[in-house]
């Protein structure tokens, strides 16, 4: 059955700057491309012959231009300014149809002159339609900031669905002679009315007006490759003089007055969409009981039920129906992937995961698959034998595991055993799941300082110590455990290492030095890891000491590979698992192992070698990744960089290793110490298990292939990880190897074996199950738009390192109209060639996507840091659903009319410049900062409020926290900053920025609606973009 999605019709009207970012033609990636999905050969959408179509802006060898930076040149060709026209064959000729049923373009060479541009411009005005979804009347929901209601016009023949068609306030016109000559080819434009939040069957216009018309009115046919005009269109030109922004060949020749500005309102908007899941989902309890269901976004805030699949918490997917054959997935190339967070926190008003203990037997397992018992195996023959479902063998059940089976054939102990009656469990694990068959040891943290000149001077390294006093009282423990069992260690380190002996016995802490750093050792044994409690004043000793110890010291030559190196050793002799916390300032340029030298060389960026500034230089860092994930041994390291520190390599080792790196340029105490404080504090006390192997096991039919993450892989199917902490995620993409069936869906079991914080051996089991379709709108309904994003930051972040960055920007914008255009062929009703059709469950993901493009990894700029690019690729690798959907599209929070009463969260505005004033303050947040923007003209008693001064002139330039005065707006604005900061897994940063000052420009970047500031189009751009590929697709 054909279902609508979301519609919009852009008016062609102009031609849209050139985007920065993009090409206006892309062309196909070039033959050493490997990214991208299900592979080039079996694409639904016929490429270009050799000599079609090449577009105005392509190379020579029909290879796309390098991307345009934001300054465009006047030699830049516009989007859609294709001095071509596609004349459709004749009907004799017989041509070879393109999957999509159309008669391939002509080469370039034989195109008719173009339309001249008067009559072109009338054209594609008259090509502007907008769809709403239901039978219904339309309305449109009135902006309240835009006071100009559109004028009601008729309109085109309904399509099968009844849309009716609307016009938005048009775009204003440039000069004729701005406008370069096009023909009316599919032409780019703004898709502007795209209904906010219609449901299907939702009345869409209030009052009168927009009554749709059954007989052939309204716009007249687009002319060009789409075949025969539609019954009943008109093909009438513009009457003689008629303004060229006017809908000329309307049943009333709409002439009308100038048209104003496109109105931002009628494309989908993020918090929007949202907010409407909060409403209809919000606060309600989400039982996992069915098969392939779709849960509430997670920006939504909803309780979980595990009645048998694990929590959107621990696993979101793609898309919750999957394609039964891999033609199908091939045909939309809707990437099928799960995004798993093993240890996710569960909530406090959720129930946390039950340990299942079999004795000595140990947990039950198929014996082909090595699948672990879990709801989805089947009891037979009385219970005796049970079915695997993962792939069907069948297996005796062990003497001591036997119950009877009831009427229905479900065991009568169903519900008294957690792996069989729930999605997520914990097993006990035996010795056979250990190293060499002993039980582990409890880990170890080993705090390792930089004590080189710099940090001496700045103060960081009195900071860190005076905070570990009290930090270690902190360590994570066992729920209910009286003290933590972890052990910890300290070193410091310049060119040369100190270890310290600090046994109970001690009166005083002993340093021992080791200045041979090519042989790394471990000059003691005992007393260097020891329990915090125990040895509490000898600790406390040693930190009073160490930053008077190094206060004369002019050292500021620093090694690194050696102190992971001793960091292992440690661990090693110790036998037991542990983590590295690394605190270091600059590039490691001294005599050692692993000296690095500056190779950051902008010149190549927008080249082939870009993708060299990314890859981690190989060697002693490749062999210590591997020396880590054996031992169990995390690394985290925190940089406090004040120029280039080769990020890509020194962040490596913690990339493979579940670790996490934390940055702070030109660090000052006074104004990043908070900071820094806050993510030290949640990196020692957050949940974390060491020594971890993940195997995604999956029914028949399909199975996983890639895996993108902070892990490190030794093989094909076995995911390590030196430890995994509860913020962690790991995004696993699968493919088909034969044909799913509808009625046995697809079954996913994540199994993670680790070593806890008490040093218990575990397993952790993760089940889900899928729905299957033979229906390709199943699957684009079962959407999420969220982890789709998640899924494709990693992908492309994973490519990089091998293809050219614009080669992978290329490849996400194809695969975007890829997705869209084959939604639209299979599933949309028919409609208009010049709407864009978007799935209800996808409606926003172009505004993601967009986004995605204008990162710092892949906007391609010479003006961003390489360390920022290496920095920001490394952090969105390991991030979960919740993480990047706010990285991609923040939260701006209005703070100036905040209702004081209210304990809520004010409303989100759309991330765009345009919903700022300058009488206004706002927050912004992604997770990362927390932005308070001050309009130029905001209130004096706005600021008294908030700051405790008279007036935004009395505000200093380098302000970086919030002061807590006793009054309604500030309590009200605090109580905001806790509610975001409580949603968060790491700490933010809170930056305060006034409204022309130089910090805006950081702030700017994050309003991902709006051009970007490094280049990158606005969301409208993109989406423009977009429906002209999609119409190139479709053709």
């Amino acid at each position: 059955m054909s279902q609508q999605g979301y519609v919009a019709t852009p008016p062609y009207s102009q031609a849209q700057p050139g985007m920065g970012g993009y090409p206006t033609g892309f062309g196909a990636p070039p033959p050493q491309s490997h990214y991208g999905h299900y592979g080039a050969p079996a694409q639904p959408f016929a490429p270009q012959a050799a000599g079609m179509l090449k577009t105005a802006a392509s190379g020579p060898s029909g290879m796309p231009p390098s991307p345009v930076s934001v300054q465009h040149g006047s030699s830049i060709q516009q989007n859609g300014a294709h001095p071509q026209k596609y004349p459709p064959l004749p009907a004799d000729s017989a041509p070879a149809m393109s999957p999509y049923g159309q008669p391939p373009q002509r080469p370039y060479h034989s195109m008719p002159q173009a339309t001249p541009p008067t009559q072109q411009i009338t054209n594609q005005m008259s090509a502007m339609n907008i769809g709403g979804y239901a039978p219904n009347p339309i309305q449109s929901p009135q902006s309240p900031t835009s006071s100009a209601a559109p004028q009601p016009f008729q309109m085109s023949p309904p399509t099968p669905m009844g849309h009716a068609a609307l016009s938005p306030q048009g775009p204003q016109l440039p000069p004729l002679s701005a406008c370069p000559p096009m023909a009316a080819s599919p032409p780019v434009g703004v898709p502007p009315m795209v209904m906010p939040n219609c449901q299907p069957g939702s009345p869409l216009m209030g009052g009168g007006g927009f009554q749709p018309q059954a007989g052939p009115q309204g716009f007249p046919q687009q002319p060009g490759s789409y075949g025969g005009q539609v019954p009943g269109s008109q093909m009438a030109g513009p009457p003689a003089g008629a303004f060229p922004g006017a809908f000329p060949g309307g049943a009333a020749q709409m002439a009308g007055p100038p048209q104003k500005k496109l109105d931002p309102d009628s494309i989908p908007s993020t918090t929007q969409v949202i907010e409407d899941d909060q409403v209809k989902r919000g606060g309600q309890l989400y039982t996992t009981n069915l098969r392939g269901q779709v849960p509430p976004f997670v920006t939504t805030s909803f309780s979980v039920q595990d009645q048998g699949n694990a929590s959107p918490r621990f696993m979101r997917c793609t898309t919750y129906s999957f394609p039964c054959t891999s033609d199908l997935a091939k045909q939309c190339q809707v990437p099928l992937a799960t995004i798993i967070k093993p240890l996710a926190s569960v909530p406090k008003n959720e129930t946390p995961l039950y340990i299942v203990n079999h004795g000595e037997a140990g947990p039950i397992r198929c014996n082909r698959c090595k699948a672990y018992m879990c709801p989805f195996m089947l009891f037979i023959d009385g219970g005796r034998r049970y079915q695997c479902g993962f792939c069907n063998c069948v297996n005796e059940v062990p003497v001591q595991y036997f119950q009877h089976l009831d009427h229905m054939g479900r065991r009568l102990d169903m519900y008294e055993r957690p792996e069989l009656s729930l999605g997520s469990y914990e097993f006990t694990a035996t010795l056979d799941y250990c190293k060499n068959n002993k039980p582990p040891n409890p880990p170890a943290y080993i705090f390792m300082i930089d004590v080189s000149y710099n940090n001496i001077k700045s103060g960081l390294v009195k900071l860190i110590c005076d905070e570990l006093k009290t930090l270690l009282d902190q360590l994570p423990k066992e729920e209910g455990a009286e003290g933590s069992a972890i052990k910890v260690g300290f070193v410091t380190y310049n060119k040369i290492l100190h270890f310290y002996n600090v046994k109970s016995a001690l009166a005083q802490p002993q340093m021992m030095v080791v200045s041979d750093v090519a042989e790394m050792f471990v000059p003691l044994l005992d007393g260097f890891l020891v329990n915090f409690e125990e040895s509490r004043a000898v600790i406390n000793n040693l930190l009073e000491q160490i930053p008077d110890m190094f206060s004369d010291t002019n050292e500021s030559e620093t090694v690194f590979a050696p102190v992971i190196q001793a960091g292992v050793e440690a661990l090693k002799a110790a036998e037991c698992s542990g983590k590295l916390f690394i605190f270091h300032s600059s590039l490691p340029m001294a005599e050692a192992p692993g000296k690095l030298k500056n190779r950051d060389d902008r010149k190549l960026v927008n080249t082939e070698k870009e993708k060299t500034l990314f890859q981690a230089q190989r060697g002693i860092y490749e062999q210590l990744t591997k020396e880590c994930v054996n031992q169990g041994c995390c690394v985290d390291l925190f940089l406090f960089p004040n120029q280039y520190v080769d990020l890509a390599t020194m962040a490596d080792v913690p990339a493979h290793t579940g670790g996490s790196v934390y940055k702070y340029s030109n660090f000052q105490v006074q104004v990043d110490g908070q900071h820094f404080l806050s993510d030290l504090r949640q990196d020692v006390k957050k949940s974390i298990g060491f020594d971890a192997m993940m195997r995604v096991r999956t029914s028949t039919g399909f199975r996983a292939t890639d895996f993108y993450g902070a892990i490190y892989m030794n093989n094909t199917t076995d995911v390590e990880m030196a430890a995994v902490d509860c913020e962690k995620a790991v995004t696993v993409e699968f493919k088909h190897d034969d044909t799913l069936s509808e009625d046995v869906g697809a079954l996913i079991q994540c199994a993670l074996l680790y070593t806890s914080i008490s040093g218990q051996r575990r397993l952790r089991v993760h089940n889900l199950s899928l729905a299957c379709s033979s229906q390709l709108s199943d699957l684009y309904k079962s959407c999420e738009t969220d982890a789709l994003i998640n899924f494709f930051a990693k992908s492309a972040y994973h490519a990089m390192l091998a293809q050219p960055v614009k080669v992978v920007r290329e490849i996400l914008v194809k695969q975007t109209a890829h997705m869209l255009a084959c939604y639209r062929k299979n599933c949309a009703s028919p409609s208009a060639a010049s709407q864009l059709i978007l799935p209800d469950a996808m409606k926003v993901f172009p505004v993601y996507m967009n986004s995605l493009l204008k990162t710092p990894a892949l906007v391609g700029s010479a003006e961003l840091s390489t360390d920022d690019r290496a920095f920001h690729r490394l952090s969105v690798m390991a991030m979960g659903v919740e993480e990047s959907q706010v990285l991609f599209y923040p939260r701006l929070i209005p703070v100036h009319s905040m209702d004081v009463a209210s304990e809520a969260v004010p409303s989100a505005v759309r991330c765009s410049e345009e919903r700022l004033s300058d009488t206004g303050a706002f927050l912004l947040e992604n997770g990362q900062c927390i932005f308070l923007w001050l309009g130029q003209a905001c209130p004096p008693d706005i600021i008294q409020n908030f700051f405790n001064v008279p007036s935004l002139a009395h505000l200093g330039t380098d302000m970086s926290s919030l002061p807590e005065l006793d009054n309604g707006h500030s309590k009200k604005l605090h109580s905001i900053i806790c509610a975001i900061s409580q949603q968060r897994s790491s700490s933010t940063k809170m930056v305060i920025v006034k409204q022309k000052d130089r910090s805006e420009m950081l702030f700017r970047q994050h309003l991902v609606e709006d051009k970007g500031l490094y280049g990158g189009a606005s969301y409208m751009d993109f989406l423009c973009y977009v429906h002209r590929e999609i119409r190139q697709l479709l053709t």
